[in-house]
């Protein structure tokens, strides 16, 4: 699905991942600025393989010019069970509408799979974000060191049912 989508800042396209975005991912978390200091060890080896990229529904987002760009942001969507598994929006995309952008993006995916909610394991620093797109807090996954050295709060996004009508708007 390519969605053509203009927070600010720019023309910006959601595509599903492929495996020759593999490596510019796995950059993107381990270069990410959130992860620094505490935080550090737990994405110091990360890899976002393409065998993950296959195997779950990656979408990324980048200006509509790509060739030109780089990777914007990222989410990672497992289905069963169903949880977000990555969200990162590059450092220097942040506050530009990205992260809502590909929250609004996961919830439509979710929603064609038929899924009526989504969990979300939540880094921190985070938390504030994950509540402002409608996320719920239903617990608290506790660390794991060394590679998570830190309690991390969970949440759920419900997702409603598309409402149908015959006019295929609501209003009508």
């Amino acid at each position: 699905m390519n969605s053509g989508i203009t927070p600010r800042g720019g023309p910006i396209t959601i595509r599903r991942a492929v495996a020759r975005d593999a490596k510019r991912l796995t950059r993107l978390v381990r270069g990410s600025r959130a992860y620094e200091g505490p935080y550090a060890p737990m994405v110091a080896d990360y890899r976002v393989g393409p065998d993950y990229i296959e195997t779950h529904r990656v979408f990324v987002a980048v200006a509509a010019d790509e060739h030109h760009s780089p990777v914007l942001g990222f989410y990672s969507l497992v289905l069963a069970p169903p949880e977000l598994d990555l969200l990162f929006v590059a450092d220097g995309a942040q506050g530009r509408g990205i992260g809502r952008l590909l929250v609004a993006h996961m919830k439509s995916e979710a929603r064609a799979a038929e899924l009526d909610r989504v969990l979300v394991v939540s880094h921190p620093p985070a938390e504030g974000f994950y509540r402002s797109e409608g996320a719920v807090r239903t617990g608290t996954a506790s660390a794991n060191p060394p590679a998570v050295a830190w309690d991390r709060p969970e949440f759920e996004f419900l997702i409603p049912p598309e409402v149908a009508t015959a006019h295929g708007n609501a209003f009508e």
